[in-house]
């Protein structure tokens, strides 16, 4: 049996029990506000998406828009994650302080923080121009259908690859009004990287999704799955570099993946399925993973533009 790590998602000594009023700490712990791992991980592809697209540094506007709206993004899926999930996180040690599942909100609090988050989200399509707010469009309901995923199919950190890389398409469309297939590589890479990512955090909760009668791809891979992240890995090296060579990237941009190959061999290494109590470091490192594509897009369009 695998033994689950602490690691409660209530930490009395995080920022937002520290600088926030008591009554808006459940709702910066809905959406997460209070581990932002997750958005930089969301984040820093779109960015990298960003140079890649302006052949060097993005407008600030446009820094901004995307930044605001992987945060807001990221706040959605969670705060519906919290919502699906409910009656499953108080049975499970790691989660059962979660603001709904414990009481400091109410499901009817939940709904309206969602609708008051995706409202900002529709005001930020005004930023952008008509091919992205289509996209920005499809991208709503992948999130929202996100934490439905675990209940019928062992796939759905595959969902969640898709869904929290698409800004990387619609970084492309707001810059060139058009996604080239150099793109939709570099976007397809990002999502199977997440997959692998994500997979490694699935270990930690497999004991609790399987009393639970939930799936994940932790539990689909089982004892082979350091086979299957080294895969997913492989592949995104490939489609990266692959879409480094369609735009046109200088020698700098496969140093750089060089270093992300050496960090994913690094990973896995490390990655044990037995001791999940690794998989959260493995996990907050992939934050590494995200600058190294942001270095290698400004390097790889510097000799470029010289």
């Amino acid at each position: 049996m695998i033994p689950a790590p602490d690691l409660s998602d209530m930490r009395p000594d995080d920022w937002v029990a520290r600088h926030l009023p008591a009554s808006w700490g459940p709702y910066a712990r809905l959406c997460r506000l209070d581990r932002p791992v997750g958005t930089w991980l969301t984040l820093l592809p779109c960015l990298a998406a960003l140079v890649q697209a302006a052949d060097g540094w993005p407008t600030l506007w446009r820094l901004f828009i995307f930044s605001l709206g992987a945060l807001l993004m990221r706040g959605v899926g969670c705060t519906f994650n919290d919502i699906f999930d409910r009656d499953f996180d108080h049975r499970v040690e790691r989660t059962r302080y979660r603001p709904l599942t414990s009481g400091q909100l109410s499901l009817k609090n939940a709904l309206w923080f969602a609708l008051a988050q995706l409202l900002v989200c529709a005001v930020l399509l005004l930023a952008i121009n008509s091919m992205s707010r289509w996209l920005a469009l499809a991208l709503v309901p992948l999130v929202i259908i996100y934490p439905l995923c675990k209940r019928f199919t062992y796939w759905p950190q595959l969902v969640l690859g898709i869904a929290f890389n698409w800004g990387m398409l619609i970084a492309w469309s707001d810059t060139r009004d058009i996604v080239p297939w150099t793109a939709v590589a570099m976007w397809l890479g990002a999502a199977l990287w997440q997959v692998g990512y994500d997979s490694i955090y699935a270990y930690v909760d497999v004991r609790d999704d399987r009393m639970l009668g939930l799936r994940s791809t932790a539990m689909r891979f089982g004892e082979h799955g350091k086979l299957w992240i080294s895969g997913f890995y492989a592949a995104t090296t490939m489609l990266w570099v692959g879409a480094g060579w369609g735009m046109g990237m200088r020698w700098p941009y496969y140093l750089v993946m060089a270093l992300i190959a050496a960090h994913f061999v690094w990973q896995m290494r490390v990655f044990d399925v037995v001791r999940p109590e690794r998989s959260f470091m493995l996990f907050r490192s992939n934050m590494l993973i995200g600058v190294l594509l942001i270095v290698a897009a400004l390097a790889g369009t510097a000799l470029r533009l010289a």
